[in-house]
């Protein structure tokens, strides 16, 4: 399946609209990861537990779209849009939303 984020791909032809196609991943990151994420914040630096969790939220989010697609013919996925957000009590929860359009390319 081919996904971008343009309206487009380049050199192929869009044939058929399928319509909107959308994924959603929401995990929490647990007590420890809070914990030395907040530790990390005092003194700088990345947290590594939130990036992993953020990225294995969004390979779900995108395999949703993919599957969703592949559900309506389509072989590709234009216009792609992700978007993060934090929820729960404390935003202890990461959740990401992705949307975009199903369509047949040659």
């Amino acid at each position: 399946m081919l996904i971008t984020t343009g309206p487009t791909f380049e050199g192929r032809r869009v044939t058929a609209y399928h319509g909107v196609v959308t994924g959603d991943a929401i995990l929490g990151a647990n007590m420890f990861k809070d914990m030395f994420a907040g530790i990390r914040d005092i003194v700088g630096g990345r947290s590594a537990a939130y990036e992993q969790e953020l990225r294995k939220a969004k390979e779900i989010a995108l395999k949703e779209i993919e599957d969703a697609a592949a559900a309506l013919g389509a072989n590709a996925i234009i216009a792609v849009d992700l978007d993060y957000e934090t929820v729960g009590q404390n935003g202890s929860m990461l959740m990401v939303s992705v949307s975009g359009t199903a369509v047949t390319i040659e």
